[in-house]
Parts: structure tokens; C-alpha cells; sequence
């Protein structure tokens, strides 16, 4: 390979690299929503419908954010919880309108995704709270979609 060539490749390379990195730092809650649907993925296959709405944010570690929803009698759903950030870890839970844990034993937690699953016995408010468990950044991305069936 000529000096050129090498020259060359060692730009491409360091080019690309810059890119990889400022992608990596300009992560946010739309990647993170592209993981809570990819958490989605096996239960639209039984039929749940996910909705277009979403929440979204950044946490620190250990933090945690309240999200109100209507939830209807009858209905089955699913609460999917996703981050970008690979070694984190994060939780999600229902709770009813009198602070009294309402999901069903199957939710569930692993690494940088978690879901909760909810057959409310009322129509009414419910509370879902996420948290950033842990995370190697100061700052944790997250994006909480749901559906029904």
C-alpha cells in the first residue's frame, strides 16, 4: 500500500470514529424509544397494540419520574421501558390511584429494558413510576411506550 493510500485510510478511519463518538454523545429519547418497541416487539405479536404516545426524559441514577394514565376496565396493558445506555438499569411500576402496587407478577426488569403489565380491576388514574436503577452516565436517557388488547 502506498503512503497515500495509508494516509487516506487513516482519515477515513478517523473520521468514522468521530462520528461513532458524537453519535454516542448525542444520544437521546428518541433512540431510547426505539428501545422500549424493540421490548414491545413480542407482545405485539399476541395482539397488544402499541399506542403512538410516548413519554420520555433523562434521569439520574436513582432517580425516579411519575407518569398519570387513564386505564380502563376491561383492558389488558403493557408498560415497556427502554434506555440506549447498555450497562444501565431500569425499573418500571404501576400503581393505583391509592398508592397500592398494581401490576401483575409477570412484569419484569433485564439490564436497560423493563415492562410492567396491568389488568386494571377499576377504571380510573393509574401512576407509573420509572426509574433509572443504574447507570454509567450522569444523565440516563429513557422512553416509556404501552399498549393494550
Amino acid at each position: 500500500m502506498n503512503r497515500f493510500a495509508k494516509v487516506l485510510l487513516g482519515i477515513a478511519l478517523l473520521l468514522a470514529a468521530v462520528i461513532v463518538m458524537q453519535r454516542a454523545a448525542c444520544a437521546s429519547v428518541d433512540d431510547a424509544q426505539s428501545f422500549a418497541l424493540q421490548a414491545a416487539e413480542p407482545y405485539v405479536k399476541q395482539g397488544f397494540q402499541v399506542r403512538e404516545d410516548y413519554w420520555g426524559g433523562d434521569l439520574a441514577s436513582g432517580e425516579k419520574k411519575a407518569v398519570r394514565q387513564q386505564l380502563f376496565k376491561g383492558n389488558e396493558y403493557w408498560f415497556w421501558l427502554g434506555t440506549e445506555v447498555d450497562r444501565a438499569k431500569v425499573s418500571v411500576h404501576i400503581y393505583d390511584s391509592d398508592g397500592k402496587l398494581a401490576e401483575e407478577p409477570d412484569s419484569w426488569e433485564k439490564g436497560h429494558f423493563a415492562a410492567a403489565h396491568v389488568i386494571p380491576k377499576t377504571t380510573g388514574s393509574y401512576f407509573i413510576i420509572v426509574s433509572v436503577e443504574e447507570s454509567p452516565e450522569e444523565r440516563t436517557h429513557w422512553a416509556l411506550v404501552y399498549g393494550f388488547r
